[in-house]
């Protein structure tokens, strides 16, 4: 018997970086999962990965009618499941002068609506003693140049965790966060596409860190799994996995 056998998760923003880890590594555990992703070739490519106890759905996380098409596609597949991983996000590095309201709105419906939404619409599939986990950001405690409205929208996030946690607590189910630090993923490519400014910045960090090295997906895939399944007294949390970064 495997770690997670029986178990049953939905990932959003599940078919790259974090969200791929961490679903790789329940599927090798043992459970059925499903993530979402807006892709076509990235649905396809994790549909190969995890083999027939993985299900890729294409669904938008900023979109209310796809989270009601996903919670319903949920019902049908899982009837209840275990885990909700809330993953979707990215950044727009910006100066504040540069920052548009279509890219504000941009930054604010991907990591903090489409969030409150989902948790809305997919909580109440969840069985008793379950979780969800949020990803938020070390940019949401730091003040960090050109990310201004994306450590907005994480501190909203992080806010959620602590309210949603009060409000499902009389169902058995636990709400915490896991808040990267700066990790190797493809988002960094899509963030800063030119990629000598991408390395610059790779390199900053590094140097930033306490343990001069940025992180990897499968550190945070780690963590989420820690707040999911084992931190069965742990609610309303933030589990930093950045390198002491934001704590030292």
């Amino acid at each position: 018997m495997t770690r997670y056998d029986g178990k049953k998760a939905v990932i959003i923003g599940g078919t790259s970086g974090i969200g791929l880890t961490t679903a790789k590594m329940l599927v090798d555990g043992g459970a059925r999962v499903m993530v979402t992703g807006r892709s076509q070739a990235n649905l396809d490519s994790t549909r190969s990965e995890l083999g027939e106890n993985g299900i890729a759905v294409q669904s938008d996380a900023r979109s209310l009618t796809d989270l009601d098409a996903l919670a319903t596609r949920v019902r049908a597949e899982f009837g209840t499941y275990d885990f909700l991983f809330v993953n979707a996000g990215y950044s727009l590095f910006a100066p504040i002068e540069s920052v548009t309201e279509a890219t504000y709105d941009e930054v604010f419906n991907l990591n903090a609506k489409g969030p409150f939404f989902a948790v809305q619409k997919l909580a109440p599939l969840i069985k008793r003693g379950g979780s969800v986990v949020f990803t938020t950001a070390i940019a949401n405690v730091k003040g960090m140049p050109l990310l201004a409205s994306y450590g907005g929208a994480k501190a909203a996030m992080r806010s959620f965790a602590r309210t949603f946690a009060v409000e499902l607590a009389s169902q058995g189910i636990r709400v915490n966060a896991v808040s990267p630090g700066p990790i190797e993923t493809p988002l960094i490519g899509k963030a800063l596409p030119d990629k000598d400014m991408a390395a610059h910045v790779v390199g900053q960090f590094s140097e930033m860190s306490p343990l001069k090295r940025i992180g990897t997906s499968e550190e945070v895939g780690k963590a989420v799994l820690f707040l999911a399944f084992d931190a069965t007294y742990t609610t309303g949390a933030e589990f930093p996995v950045d390198g002491g970064l934001s704590q030292i």
